[in-house]
């Protein structure tokens, strides 16, 4: 039987400002990519998330970010090396600690927003992650985005990687998302994202947004918790995929 992980990004709350639907999505996917405060997230909400996950024995990743509450991670930073690898170590650190504490583990790393698509390319930024992710816990895997270059730097450091696609972005022909500040970017159809996904998990490719076949390898789906009707579509995706005999399944090892 074929498998695939479904992942969310979640424990994005902020004191009274809500994000998501966490108890919803838990009972989704197989994997929880939990935010660790430096995008969003507050101590207590994130406890909650890392709790809820663990009763529901969904595995749990470190949502790691440039230092960017106000623009929620998704601007471009240049740290030096000493600075992100000690942020991406605190962060990592931080959920640890709550995991603990709700008797699970933290079993992978997944980088947020403009960290995740910096270092997806840039090999200096990447080193400074893969470094980071060595220095805390080599058996960590690393979550990175399908066909980019990180896949292999990682996995010739030594670490664990999951090629990851997303259920609610639109690609370009080359393989890569289309950019948010690009019209269609952000696809919000849960009908079309089922079939769009039953179509990767079978074939192993997508529709790029200007109409070509792109080939997609990837271990784990993607359902971004802030999207507008994230759970209906992580919903149906997953229902989609084992109507079809694919089986959900968190990639941890």
């Amino acid at each position: 039987m074929a498998t695939i992980d479904l992942n969310s990004d979640l424990g994005e709350s902020f004191g009274a400002w809500r994000m998501g639907d966490d108890t919803a999505m838990l009972d989704l996917v197989s994997s929880a990519n939990v935010a660790c405060g430096f995008h969003a997230g507050d101590p207590s909400g994130i406890f909650k998330t890392v709790q809820a996950a663990a009763k529901r024995g969904v595995v749990i990743g470190a949502h790691v970010s440039y230092p960017d509450l106000v623009g929620f991670g998704r601007r471009n930073m240049d740290p030096s090396s000493a600075e992100l690898q000690g942020d991406v170590i605190y962060q990592i650190g931080a959920l640890q600690g709550l995991a603990a504490a709700a008797g699970t583990r933290v079993r992978y790393v997944k980088p947020h927003g403009a960290l995740y698509n910096k270092i997806a390319k840039d090999a200096a930024q990447a080193r400074d992650v893969i470094a980071a992710l060595l220095a805390i816990d080599k058996t960590l895997s690393l979550v990175a985005l399908a066909g980019s270059p990180l896949i292999a730097w990682a996995r010739e450091a030594g670490l664990h990687v999951i090629a990851e696609a997303f259920a609610d972005r639109a690609y370009q022909a080359d393989g890569s998302l289309v950019p948010r500040t690009q019209a269609g970017a952000v696809l919000h159809d849960p009908a079309e994202i089922a079939a769009r996904m039953l179509r990767l998990a079978r074939e192993g490719v997508l529709t790029a947004q200007d109409g070509t076949t792109v080939r997609i390898q990837a271990d784990s789906i993607c359902v971004h918790g802030d999207s507008p009707g994230a759970v209906e579509m992580a919903r149906q995706v997953r229902a989609t995929l084992e109507a079809e005999g694919v089986q959900i399944r968190s990639f941890a090892r």
